[in-house]
């Protein structure tokens, strides 16, 4: 729980990433990524405190249709597989005074794997150690005085699952630059980079 209560000082520096509306935008190729597999789990879930329910299978269904959303896009030629825990939530619900601005958070963990005969997991990530990610909801009218007021538990839970995909791609991008992955720099563009930087910035 002192992972979603951080969160407060993440929503006081980050601008917010809007997954959805980029989704609309045109978007540049992943060096040689194609999706193979994502497989969402939800062991872990936590509620963090005056928070909507939702049900490890909800977050689960609409982390995989996020996922699906995002990264079918991409026809490289190398197949990747991505893991992904729901680890924590906040969903903002009505009936909180408008002073306290009721904001929805997500957190997840994420594991990158190249296809191919490996030994065990361990051999197969990109990376020694999930990756975890804080997502905040977008800024927008909906959300100015509260996403619990204006938007259904699952308008919510959309709008999160689709701010995560994008941070995730985001982190994949940044290592493909810094580490090499998907065939390194010059196989990755560079113009949908930095879309949601800042936030995964400071969400590390």
């Amino acid at each position: 729980m002192r992972r979603l209560a951080s969160l407060a000082l993440i929503l006081a520096l980050a601008a917010c990433a809007d997954g959805g509306r980029e989704l609309r935008q045109p978007f540049e190729p992943l060096g040689d990524f194609r999706l193979g597999h994502a497989v969402v789990t939800a062991t872990n879930l936590q509620k963090g405190p005056v928070s909507r329910d939702a049900s490890k299978e909800e977050w689960i269904a609409a982390v995989d249709a996020a996922l699906e959303e995002r990264f079918r896009r991409y026809e490289g030629d190398q197949l990747y597989h991505l893991g992904v825990s729901v680890e924590g939530y906040v969903l903002a619900q009505p009936g909180i005074p408008l002073v306290l601005s009721p904001k929805s958070v997500l957190i997840v963990r994420v594991s990158v794997l190249r296809d191919g005969e490996y030994e065990d997991v361990a051999e197969a990530r990109l990376h020694p150690e999930a990756k975890e990610i804080n997502v905040l909801e977008a800024p927008s009218a909906d959300t100015l005085v509260g996403s619990g007021v204006t938007q259904t538990k699952q308008e919510q839970m959309t709008a999160l699952s689709r701010n995560a995909a994008l941070l995730i791609e985001t982190w994949m991008r940044r290592q493909a630059r810094a580490e090499g992955w998907f065939g390194g720099l010059d196989a990755v563009e560079p113009a949908a980079a930095g879309r949601g930087e800042e936030v995964a910035q400071a969400a590390e």
